[in-house]
């Protein structure tokens, strides 16, 4: 009669998954963006407060999963009035929606130490599917005070209008201001905390 909760156990631990969980860490993270500028070159800018919780197991991808939050009120391009240009209605509205989240859904292998994540970006209240090439994650090393790190690269492009950003000015020579094209580019720094098991 006991070997079946025992056979039970070891049928579950067989079909069971580990993934280890990290933190994103903030201080040591960051998402870029640049646009281009009068069709002629490309203005830059940050998001310094970048949040969220990594699931990874790079035996078993399935299981992996990604969500982050981004304050949209600290977008910085080094030029306060156009900041505070970019954080009103006419294009992030934060008053309206201070935060961007991303919500993994899929995440494949790429290459040699790549992943492709698609998942959902939402920005000023619209979600639309992305998808981010990632280099790494690296492997993990040990901090000086006793933690364990992974760190991860990622880029995308997305069209600003999807998102309904969609201020722009026409030039007297023809031509527009601002570029409907984004890229965006993530430097993320995780933080182990602990695992769990997934079904």
């Amino acid at each position: 009669m006991r070997l079946i909760p025992i056979l039970s156990l070891a049928l579950f631990a067989v079909g069971a998954a580990f993934a280890a969980e990290y933190k994103i860490d903030t201080s040591h993270s960051s998402a870029q963006f640049a646009v281009a500028h009068l069709g002629i070159s490309k203005t830059k800018g940050e998001f310094a407060d970048v949040q969220g919780s990594v699931s990874y197991d790079p035996a078993n991808l399935n299981i992996t999963r990604i969500e982050a939050v981004i304050a949209v009120k600290t977008l910085d391009t080094k030029d306060e009035k156009r900041d505070a240009h970019l954080k009103s209605a006419d294009f992030f509205d934060v008053e309206k929606f201070p935060t961007m989240t991303f919500v993994s859904k899929k995440v494949e292998k790429a290459g040699n130490n790549k992943l492709n994540v698609s998942g959902d970006l939402s920005i000023k209240g619209v979600t639309r599917r992305v998808v981010l090439a990632v280099e790494g994650p690296t492997g993990e090393v040990k901090d000086p005070w006793g933690g364990t790190r992974r760190a991860a690269s990622a880029t995308t492009r997305i069209n600003r209008k999807d998102f309904g950003i969609t201020w722009n000015k026409t030039l007297d020579a023809g031509g527009l201001l601002v570029g409907d094209e984004v890229e965006i580019a993530l430097e993320i720094e995780l933080i182990a905390q602990s695992a769990k098991i997934s079904e």
